[in-house]
């Protein structure tokens, strides 16, 4: 009974390769089964396949079912030699009579290491920062524990004087904590995972190499990385029945390039591991290959040839020209007549995206056209996890959810997000968005949240500066249930919802008091995270912990309460903190249903893995490959000295797994141009791609690898309006008559005068801005408390002033400036301002009062202008109005720039002299009619100069400019009374920028204004 291939054939060792343009698992099972041959399926049952991870391993049993069609046949025994147990083959119950203790669990590893560090070497550290700490700690040991580096407690020693005194207390702090963690190990009775691995592989190679296993062995897909896993592989290599299968060794890579091969190469790592096993390049041979069309074949190995040529160490690029013309030369002899530059090229493109939007768009579209071609399979390989998010959202245009071997972080799930939202409402209850966020999740159970209430208290009390104190939530549902205006009444359905806010404002109350009572500010670990559990089962019930990511929290929180307490004290904010960081470094995944055609993958999880399709995608430098990391403990001296592998060995990685997925019959990169708003550099084995098929074009072979994307194109166009763009006109709305406003104050008039349009959205529309929640108090606010603290002084002293003047204004402008939201850093600015302010204020009330006058403050007077459509009545709320013998001065304050004399003459901004023309028309309760005296602003400012006083019009002056106001304002009126008159956007936009339009947006005046939409108006 014999098959086609044997690969135990031959006296060992035994090592074969499979060529990166092959795909590599397909291989490996078809050549496992033409060595089955016609022996009974059961014995296949015998072998044991050793693979690098677990998700080739699932990959393998795939393609050994479809390449088997439909023949019965016992699956062997596929292990990932990254992840062996002892209890699991290779492995036999007590065959090495292994008694490992078990490995510590990831998190418990981390926040037992930062209470070390906090018990033994810095105490008082913050919690935060000793987890960062440990993590730093964890990856060092780690690599010890790989690299099998021996007594790496001498660490301590390897600091020479001359380095700066950070290597130094580093080393010194290294030597400490590699001593002092086995020890915190064993009490715990378990040991780090990266040790228990190390040490079964090394077990594994030790025993192997005594006593070789005796039945069929293959261990494929491996590097070597591991030390002890190399070593694996050379006993796999000499045993009877074993042999290794290497994936993507260059055999044609010259002699001279190979000799040269260095860590960041893609060959480096298989390069050392042949040299580790004593083994020439040639002796390894090729692997099974199944038989498929010459002309494919003939691409593969082109494609293969032209990127490993493209990746040739930096020292051997000297011969690309003479490589490239004896790739022709032979091409030519062996009768060829396709140029082997251009066939390695074909089915390989580059497609250049602007940003990060458009590549997710692009590949998306990539993706989805695949799905097209019944049974045709698409992977997108990439390291930026980001983009993979970005790429499965768009999919989920079509309902297509990807394959992705990501997963997604816990802060970006719900519960996750809740928790995140729970911890900064324990650290500001206070904070609107904070408030709304946690009020809104769906998992929400309080009862007292209904859609109603949260939304009465987002209208009433949440919206605006945000509030300081619980009180004054209450105060302002409370002042939104009074009745507003003559005859005003509130629906018993909103006395009934500001009731239900009321009730759900102190249930918040009380749980933030719960809360914070165990913050006095600070508070242990476990306490605060314990503070944190009870307040998400108040609001959500227990229930919350079910699912996923339900699951993941609550392991969270639980580490956080077993293993916090050791790590200090912490404050509301920097729990926050934490628990952000925490929530954004777990990872959870879910599976649920994925189409079985796309996958997004990691560079690491696509190692092995082929599609029919392969998008390389993140082809930048620092995104693919990443920069070396920068290792905050070791220089690179005290690296080598201590054993460990320089940085750049993760380079030569990563640069073997863009090989292997380059080599695809159909492989598609993509780059971006920019990222994050900034230039983006494409990645060096992009560049090194390009410049090798640039050389390779001469008079008479053109070689391009920037072909056109139509689904680039598709993608620019998917969202873009169809035509030819139609910007908006200046919009020139002509309601009737009978719809126009037939009441203005006088500010509205001063709008009407500039932009018409804002007074049709805001009443005819009847259009109103909303406040943000929390937004911060800016300089309209400021303007509004100074105006409250001035009217709350004139009530309280009409007449003569007290003793103490300014240090009453003084009060009175703070308590204004918190009423209005100014919180606690913006009143460190403001409190000089207003101690300033006061004292001007206090000497410009006394010069003012000492002339006799009666004062009336924000008193509205208003006068009927008679038009064929009846009266329009103009309203004016001065700021001031001083009454003397000779007439009345009108004041208004300002805390900005006031308008200019011209401003004011032209009618650009009306409201003083509107005001002293009502007042002369109209006049004053109990008063009556009065000539405007002068025309005064009132510029508070509060820095080196206080105040100014700047009196636009005095006497005749005066009265003529009021008298003109109203002229022009009354031809308005009965120009706009014409129903072809439109209230068009921005009549006079003069200083347009600094007095600003609620309304913009709605009129889109960027668009017609400034891209070119108004033009061709007439």
């Amino acid at each position: 009974m014999t098959s086609r291939f044997d690969p135990f054939a031959d006296k060992g060792p035994r090592w074969f390769a499979v060529p990166a343009h092959r795909p590599f698992l397909e291989d490996l099972a078809a050549g496992v089964l033409d060595w089955l041959g016609d022996r009974p399926p059961e014995t296949l049952s015998d072998a044991v396949i050793l693979l690098p991870n677990r998700r080739a391993a699932r990959a393998f049993g795939a393609a050994l079912a479809t390449q088997s069609g439909g023949r019965p046949v016992l699956l062997p025994q596929v292990r990932p030699l990254g992840d062996l147990e002892e209890d699991e083959p290779p492995f036999s119950p007590g065959e090495l009579g292994l008694d490992l203790p078990p490995a510590i669990a990831p998190l418990t590893r981390r926040f037992e290491m930062a209470r070390m560090i906090v018990e033994d070497h810095l105490p008082g550290h913050p919690p935060l920062r000793a987890l960062e700490l440990a993590d730093a700690l964890g990856r060092f040991l780690d690599s010890c524990h790989i690299e099998e580096v021996e007594a790496p407690e001498r660490v301590a020693t390897l600091a020479p004087d001359d380095l700066a005194e950070h290597w130094q207390a580093s080393a010194e702090f290294l030597g400490l904590a590699v001593e002092a963690w086995p020890k915190r190990l064993e009490a715990m009775g378990l040991v780090d995972a990266s040790w228990r691995r190390t040490r079964l592989l090394r077990l594994l190679a030790e025993r192997w190499a005594k006593t070789p296993p005796i039945g069929p062995v293959i261990a494929a897909g491996s590097t070597g990385t591991v030390k002890a896993a190399a070593d694996v592989l050379k006993a796999v290599a000499n045993a009877p029945q074993g042999c290794v299968v290497l994936p993507g060794l260059d055999h044609d890579l010259a002699e001279t390039a190979w000799a040269e091969v260095d860590e960041p190469h893609p060959q480096g790592a298989l390069k050392r591991l042949l040299e580790r096993a004593e083994i020439e390049r040639a002796a390894v041979r090729p692997w099974f290959r199944p038989a498929i069309a010459p002309a494919d074949e003939a691409k593969g190995r082109a494609r293969a040839r032209l990127l490993n040529e493209a990746l040739r160490p930096a020292d051997a690029t000297a011969d690309w020209r003479t490589e490239i013309a004896d790739l022709r030369a032979r091409a030519a002899a062996s009768g060829q007549s396709a140029d082997p530059v251009a066939l390695g090229l074909d089915g390989l493109s580059v497609v250049a995206c602007r940003a990060e939007e458009e590549a997710a768009q692009t590949i998306a579209l990539l993706m989805r056209e695949t799905l097209e071609t019944p049974g045709k399979t698409c992977a997108l390989v990439t390291p930026d996890l980001a983009l993979g998010r970005r790429v499965a959202a768009r999919l989920e245009r079509w309902g297509i959810v990807a394959d992705s071997s990501s997963g997604a972080t816990l802060e970006r799930m719900s519960v996750g997000t809740l928790v995140d939202l729970a911890a900064r409402f324990i650290a500001d209850p206070l904070n609107p968005q904070t408030l709304l966020g946690l009020l809104k999740a769906d998992a929400i159970a309080v009862p007292e949240a209904s859609r109603t209430a949260v939304r009465t208290l987002e209208k009433s009390a949440l919206r605006g500066p945000s509030p300081r104190r619980w009180s004054r939530i209450a105060d302002r549902l409370k002042q939104a249930g009074q009745p507003r205006g003559a005859g005003g009444a509130v629906s018993d359905h909103n006395l009934a919802a500001l009731a239900e806010a009321t009730a759900l404002a102190e249930h918040l109350h009380l749980l933030a008091e719960a809360a914070h009572t165990s913050f006095a500010p600070e508070a242990p670990l476990d306490d605060a995270a314990r503070a944190l559990t009870a307040l998400i089962e108040s609001l959500c019930g227990a229930d919350v912990w079910s699912g996923p990511d339900g699951e993941a929290a609550a392991a969270l929180l639980a580490h956080l309460i077993e293993g916090g307490s050791a790590l200090g004290p912490i404050g509301r904010d920097a729990f926050a903190e934490l628990g952000h960081v925490l929530l954004r470094e777990t990872t959870v995944r879910t599976g649920g249903a994925t189409h079985p055609s796309l996958r997004i993958l990691g560079a690491i999880e696509a190692r092995l893995v082929r599609a029919d399709r392969m998008i390389l995608a993140g082809l930048e430098e620092t995104v693919w490959p990443a920069a070396a990391p920068t290792d905050p403990f070791l220089s690179r001296p005290m690296r080598k000295a201590l054993g460990l592998p320089p940085p750049e060995r993760r380079v030569g990685q990563t640069a073997q797994d863009f090989v292997q997925a380059a080599s695809s019959p159909e492989a598609i990169l993509i780059h971006r141009e920019r990222l994050g708003g900034q230039p983006a550099v494409q990645s060096r084995w992009l560049w090194r791609l390009q410049m090798l098929t640039g050389g390779a074009t001469d008079n008479h072979n053109t070689v391009r690898i920037d072909a056109a994307c139509p689904a680039l194109d598709i993608a620019r166009a998917l969202d873009a309006p169809v035509g030819p763009a139609r910007l908006a006109p200046r919009p020139a709305p002509r309601p009737p008559v009978e719809r126009r406003p037939r009441k203005l104050p006088v500010t509205a008039i001063e709008r009407w005068a500039r932009d018409p349009y804002s007074v049709y959205a805001r009443y005819v529309l009847g259009l109103r801005e909303m406040d943000r929640p929390g937004q911060s108090a800016d300089a309209l606010l400021r303007g509004q408390a100074l105006h409250k603290a001035v009217e709350r002084f004139v009530a309280d002293w009409p007449d003569a002033l007290p003793d103490d003047t300014e240090a009453r204004l003084f009060a009175l402008l703070t308590e204004a400036l918190t009423e209005h939201g100014f919180e606690d850093a913006a009143m460190a600015r403001e409190v000089p301002l207003a101690r300033n302010a006061a004292r001007w204020l206090a000497g410009f009330e006394l010069r003012r009062r000492a002339r006799g006058i009666v004062i009336r403050v924000e008193e509205e007077v208003a006068h009927p202008i008679p038009t064929p459509h009846g009266p329009f009545i103009v309203t004016a709320k001065a700021d001031r109005i001083e009454i003397s013998a000779t007439g009345a001065s009108i004041l208004d304050f300002k805390t900005g720039q006031a308008p200019s004399n011209k401003e004011v003459a032209s009618g650009l901004a009306p409201q003083l002299t509107l005001t002293g023309a009502i007042l002369a028309e109209a006049g004053l309760d109990g008063i009556g009619p009065v000539e405007a005296e002068d025309l005064t602003y009132i510029r508070i400012i509060g820095r080196t100069v206080a105040g100014a006083t700047r009196t636009i019009a005095s006497g005749a002056e005066a009265a003529e400019l009021s008298r003109q106001a109203l002229e022009r304002l009354t031809r308005a009126v009965r120009a706009f009374d014409n129903p072809d008159i439109p209230y068009s956007s921005w009549t006079r936009p003069q200083k347009k920028a600094s007095f600003g339009g609620r309304y913009d947006r709605l009129a889109r005046v960027w668009e017609w204004s400034v891209i070119g939409g108004d033009e061709g108006e007439e």
